[in-house]
């Protein structure tokens, strides 16, 4: 048997494991050493630049800091306040918070949205469409002028993109008494209309900024610092005396409710100054209230108005007459037969008064005497005092929309002009010009510029009549308001009144209406010194009585005795309380 032998596969040498690792060393570590080198360096290059930035230029950490935090917020300034001549205030700002929004954040909220309308009482509907439709903004008013406690609760409630805004908010305390004199602002403080309006460059203030620190939901942390102060508004001081606003509001508001009339205006003047005291207008407005804005109601018709004063121009024409020299005070007029003609137009009085003095044409307010004198006279020399008086042009009170009323030139005069202007007609003013002109009669023939505001020095005057001749108007002016006169219901107890009444149609389509007047009353108290003049209209009185003497003279009594009293003008006229005193118990018994 053959034996078989096994073949032994040649043994194969153990490999040491430690010498293929060896033979790729070299290539390993160069690349373990690189990465080390590298975190080293990386490692070593962030260290140095914390070192840098925390040491050598650590403003730059700041500066990324603050331009995540730090804001710069507005400093709101506060208007100027108004008040009165004795320092009551007519006008202040109250501050106030406004909410505002950023929609590109607060649309990313929505779930924000309706705790934010419960907050701000709107429906959520409505709010979440306002801020989606400003979405690409950054900025949204949502409520304007809130107060402070209720804004606070809103911020606190910490919803993302909303904010808060000091505000100031105009707030008038005597409200109507004063409105169409005081006027408004708007929302944003800016003044729109009467005072406000004329004294916007000194009233309105200019705003500041500041930075501060705010946190991640805008809230602020703490100030920072001041970058700009506000400049806050100047005070004005206005020539109104409160207390005497008070009597002539009332006292008009009155008429105006007793006749049924469509509007009324009335105006007192410091003789001695020009200052306006009061200034009155009916139907009046609540500036406090802009629900109430409407042009017709917050108009200053004693300022913007126009009206023909009617026979309240009578004692201009009759001071014309004696400065002219062609007339003296005992000067007489031949007015039979009640009637004159001029062109084709015939003017006539109540009844035929005859021959009759200038103190007469006045108490009786004569037509005709009045046209006589006026006929006699230059038309150029007649329309030159007119226009001196003030008539046909601004007073420079610096209100706006002041009209400058209408004097035609005298060149553009005809026969039947020049008549009509003698008794009121075919010309315009104001009720501030008429009041102006009656004062240059109470300051002995000195003119005053009318003035808005308190004046603190002398004003400087400009003569329009010799002293004579104003005196001389006065005292015919008295007999107006004594018994036979058209205004005895102007007169007040204790004191001497000059003034004169004035009827006049209003212009219609055509010529002149037959049953809408205007009545009118001019005065000056006490007559003996006079310290103040006072125009009173009463627009479409349709309650019955219409003439100035019924409707227009018991407003200026009311309104002047008042005045009279808080000014502590003593009485000039006591033995003529006592006659009154005496005939009313004669009455009486």
């Amino acid at each position: 048997m053959r034996k078989t032998v096994k073949k032994q596969s040649p043994k194969r040498k153990p490999v040491k494991r430690s010498s293929i690792v060896n033979e790729d060393q070299p290539g390993f570590n160069g690349r373990a050493y690189f990465a080390v080198f590298c975190l080293a360096l990386g490692a070593t290059g962030l260290f140095a630049r914390a070192v840098y930035l925390q040491v050598v230029d650590e403003a730059f950490l700041e500066r990324q800091a603050d331009a995540r935090h730090i804001r710069s917020a507005k400093l709101s300034a506060h208007r100027g306040t108004i008040t009165d001549r004795n320092g009551e205030v007519l006008a202040v700002s109250t501050p106030v918070d406004s909410i505002w929004v950023n929609p590109s954040v607060l649309v990313a909220a929505p779930e924000q949205i309706l705790a934010l309308a419960k907050l701000l009482d709107v429906s959520s509907a409505s709010l979440n469409e306002k801020v989606s439709r400003s979405s690409a903004r950054q900025f949204l008013w949502l409520k304007r002028h809130m107060n402070p406690s209720d804004a606070a609760r809103i911020i606190d409630a910490g919803i993302v993109g909303v904010y808060s805004q000091r505000e100031y908010r105009r707030y008038y305390p005597a409200g109507e008494v004063i409105g169409h004199l005081l006027g408004f602002t708007n929302i944003d403080d800016d003044g729109q209309e009467g005072l406000e309006l004329a004294f916007d460059h000194k009233l309105a203030g200019k705003s500041g900024s500041k930075k501060v620190l705010k946190d991640r939901l805008g809230r602020t942390v703490e100030d920072v610092e001041s970058v700009r102060a506000p400049v806050h508004g100047q005070n004005v001081v206005t020539s109104i005396d409160l207390r005497m606003q008070y009597f002539a509001y009332r006292a008009l508001q009155s008429a105006v409710n007793e006749h049924r009339a469509k509007s009324g205006s009335a105006v007192v003047i410091d003789v001695n100054t020009g200052e306006v005291l009061a200034m009155v207008n009916q139907p009046s407005y609540n500036p406090n209230n802009r629900s109430s804005f409407s042009a017709s109601n917050y108009r200053n018709r004693a300022i913007t108005d126009i009206f023909e004063p009617g026979s309240a121009l009578k004692p201009l024409i009759v001071a014309a007459a004696l400065e002219s020299g062609k007339y003296r005070e005992n000067s007489y007029i031949e007015t039979s037969p009640g009637q004159v003609k001029i062109g084709a137009k015939t003017i006539g009085d109540k009844r035929n008064f005859g021959r009759i003095n200038l103190q007469t044409v006045l108490q009786k307010s004569s037509n005709v005497g009045a046209v006589k004198i006026a006929m006699s006279m230059d038309s150029e020399y007649l329309w030159a005092t007119l226009q001196r008086f003030g008539l046909g042009q601004s007073t420079a009170s610096g209100f706006p929309g002041e009209s400058a009323g209408q004097l035609n030139h005298h060149a553009n005069w005809r026969d039947i002009t020049q008549a009509t202007v003698a008794y009121g007609y075919g010309l315009s003013v104001t009720p501030l010009q008429l009041a102006q002109a009656y004062a240059v009669l109470g300051a002995k023939g000195l003119q005053y510029p009318v003035s808005l505001l308190k004046i603190e020095r002398d004003p400087i005057a400009r003569r329009i009549v010799k002293p004579d001749t104003a005196d001389s108007i006065l005292s015919m002016m008295e007999s107006v308001v004594q018994t036979g006169g058209t205004g005895t219901q102007a007169a007040i107890a204790g004191y001497r009144i000059a003034g004169k009444t004035g009827t006049s149609r209003k212009a219609a389509k055509g010529g002149y209406a037959e049953n809408r007047y205007a009545a009118v009353f001019a005065g000056l108290a006490p007559a003996s010194k006079p310290r103040l003049a006072i125009v009173v209209v009463v627009d479409e009185p349709n309650a019955g009585e219409y003439y100035g003497g019924a409707v227009a003279a018991p407003v200026f009594s009311s309104i002047a005795s008042g005045s009279l009293r808080i000014l502590a003008v003593a009485p000039d006229n006591v033995q003529g309380t006592k006659r009154e005193a005496l005939r009313l118990a004669e009455a009486g018994r």
